[in-house]
């Protein structure tokens, strides 16, 4: 299984990767799926797609669950009841409510929309300091 990893030391706080994020969503309202810290610079936290993902766990309708081929947490905006239980039990708080309809859950999708092998966020970072890695 891959995971989005971030080397601090090489990150300057530029943003670049949630520009990446939102022009590959296109992403009328401009906002990223990436979560941002705030403590000194502006940093990116990155969906982990944890092994045991409290997101899917706490999902009452199936509209998160975890691929088990890919390893990858994915959300149904079709089953999705709008409860907001997940973005609640996210220990990481990269979960988001969607601006544009108040209804979906804005979460990394590693991309898999795209044709690129990486998500946008990795292929876009100007100091490498986004990488994709297994796990």
């Amino acid at each position: 299984m891959k995971r989005i990893k971030i080397d601090r030391s090489k990150c300057i706080g530029c943003l670049t990767c949630t520009t990446a994020c939102i022009v590959s969503h296109d992403c009328v309202d401009n906002r990223s799926r990436i979560a941002l810290s705030s403590k000194g610079k502006y940093a990116p936290i990155f969906c982990r797609h944890c092994d045991k993902p409290e997101c899917v766990y706490t999902c009452m309708t199936g509209a998160m669950r975890k691929n088990p081929d890919t390893g990858i947490v994915e959300y149904d905006k079709n089953q999705c009841a709008s409860c907001f239980m997940c973005i609640m039990a996210c220990p990481y708080g990269v979960l988001k409510a969607d601006s544009e309809n108040n209804r979906e859950i804005m979460k990394c999708d590693m991309c898999q929309h795209t044709e690129s092998k990486n998500p946008q966020c990795v292929a876009r970072c100007p100091m490498h300091a986004i990488t994709l890695e297994e796990v």
